[in-house]
């Protein structure tokens, strides 16, 4: 049996638009892919490395006592993946932030305030420290090394005629940090 032709121009037409569907689909997805990347490295309101970004911030400890805090002063300004001294681990969490977003994150130990480390409580010889010097229990005192000016801040611990312990851990060693940020402004670099 030999098919008509009528039945072969049905078939070719039939071919032509499951073609021509298959162009057009591929073209969308096409479309739809290049407006994502245009969007992620084109869009002027996403926060990227090598941007110059203002954030205001409050961190808080666990407890709910604030830590520090510039709501009511002016936003603190960086600009992400530069070799700049920022607090917090600010850099990695305000990447791929939008302009006026709020973002919280919680920050351990390690990345906020550092460890408590039980190897920077010293007892040191008064011997060793300046005659004229009063340690009291429970003050802060910042201690200068001499051979380098290397600057310390320690916690008196104990002080007897003999000795003075202290600690060099950071006051706030030890706890997590809750910082809640939003991102004010974004200038591209």
């Amino acid at each position: 049996m030999k098919k008509s032709e009528k039945q072969k121009g049905r078939e070719r037409s039939n071919a032509q638009k499951r073609q021509l569907q298959l162009i057009i689909g591929g073209a969308v997805i096409a479309l739809v892919i290049i407006t994502l990347v245009g969007y992620v490295f084109f869009n002027p309101s996403v926060a990227k490395t090598g941007d110059r970004v203002a954030v205001y911030y409050t961190g808080t400890l666990d407890n709910g006592t604030i830590v520090k805090s510039n709501m009511n002063t002016t936003p603190f300004v960086f600009t992400i993946g530069t070799d700049e001294i920022i607090p917090y681990g600010l850099p990695s969490t305000v990447i791929g932030m939008q302009l006026n977003e709020t973002k919280t994150v919680v920050l351990s130990p390690e990345d906020a305030f550092g460890k408590y480390d039980p190897a920077l409580i010293q007892v040191v010889n008064r011997s060793s420290l300046p005659p004229d010097a009063d340690y009291v229990v429970g003050n802060d005192y910042q201690i200068v090394r001499k051979s380098d000016n290397a600057v310390a801040h320690v916690k008196i611990m104990n002080v007897t005629p003999d000795a003075v312990t202290w600690d060099a851990n950071d006051n706030l060693a030890g706890q997590n940090l809750t910082l809640k940020l939003t991102l004010v402004q974004i200038v591209k670099q």
